[in-house]
């Protein structure tokens, strides 16, 4: 964990981050591309293709075809910037809070905002028992703070003020704006990729080698293989770009909350009482990646983008000046001996 002086720093950082980001969503789509041709090519050979005639004309393909995937990619770009918010929206099924609907939550994440001179962002709620949280946006005017039912009933207003102030801290460090374009990333590679698995999945014989690809060196197979083979790639370094986006960054989000609020206690609360208890069921895993509590256990906490609330409470009893709670067994009050 950083101290505040370092919060800018960070900010900078995500930024320039985000741009390398968009810079490798162009090259990921130019490699999806390729594999995309290459796969349109084998579909449509009828078995008597050589391998290195069926590469060389995707290359030729995907080189015509450039033009227009980096238009497409473009306009991905622009919608997801302009649009996200309303997309968000539609696959979470949130609505939004006003003063009057809700006049102390509003009031928490008004107190905050003036505190720090910030535009205050829009506030959503999700009807759901799960407590979490996440911010949303790509510029002032579009940045949301989404929080959930079940932490509104779980949390006291120290508690709510400090998960505010955790996600306005992902505003101020440009997190929320990275986070989005990695979301794009991942969720249109992910739904290209899926589509191939499935369609190969249904049409099974298109994996088999007919006699006559075989006389001809299975060209037509060895093709659908490197198909698939770049067309994973680029859905896997799509990840890689998410798990990019380091751990760090809830730490960082966790500090603002305490020099915002002035009360490590208070997060480090929070935190305890909604430890593997947000998962918010029916709503995109990309979606999970920008809440306050994304639960993970077993071999998926492997690829976890967020650092176990052990290891934040840690931080921010080391870092910031928390508390450590009891251990249950301390402070449990001792059996009364037998008689």
């Amino acid at each position: 964990m950083l101290p505040a002086f370092g919060l800018h720093t960070h900010i900078q950082a995500n930024r320039r981050r985000s741009a390398l980001l968009i810079a490798g969503l162009f090259l990921l789509f130019y490699l999806m591309s390729l594999g995309l041709t290459l796969l349109a090519r084998a579909l449509l050979d009828d078995g008597s293709g050589a391998f290195e005639a069926l590469f060389q004309a995707a290359l030729w393909d995907c080189l015509w075809a450039s033009p227009l995937v980096t238009a497409l990619v473009a306009f991905w770009v622009w919608c997801g910037f302009r649009f996200n918010g309303f997309i968000l929206e539609l696959t979470t099924g949130s609505r939004a809070l006003s003063r009057r609907s809700d006049p102390r939550l509003y009031g928490l994440l008004q107190n905050l905002c003036i505190s720090r001179g910030m535009t205050m962002p829009k506030l959503r709620i999700l009807d759901v028992k799960a407590p979490n949280a996440f911010a949303t946006g790509t510029r002032p005017e579009q940045y949301t703070i989404t929080v959930t039912r079940g932490l509104l009933d779980l949390l006291d207003d120290r508690e709510i003020e400090a998960v505010l102030a955790h996600e306005l801290t992902h505003i101020r460090n440009d997190d929320v704006r990275t986070m989005m374009v990695a979301v794009l990333v991942v969720g249109v590679m992910s739904f290209i990729g899926e589509m191939v698995y499935r369609a190969l999945r249904e049409s099974p014989d298109l994996l088999t080698d007919s006699s006559d690809s075989k006389k001809s060196g299975g060209g037509k197979l060895l093709a659908i293989l490197v198909a698939v083979i770049f067309i994973m790639l680029a859905w896997a370094l799509s990840v890689v770009i998410r798990f990019s986006l380091s751990r760090r960054r809830e730490y960082l989000a966790d500090a603002g909350s305490v020099e915002l609020t002035k009360n490590p206690d208070a997060m480090i609360s929070a935190l305890r009482k909604i430890d593997r208890k947000g998962e918010l069921e029916g709503v995109p895993s990309a979606v999970m990646e920008l809440c306050l509590d994304n639960p993970r256990s077993g071999f998926a906490d492997l690829f976890a983008t967020h650092p176990s609330i052990e290891d934040r409470v840690a931080a921010l009893v080391r870092y910031a000046g928390g508390h450590a709670p009891a251990p249950e067994a301390a402070t449990a009050a001792p059996e009364a001996p037998a008689v």
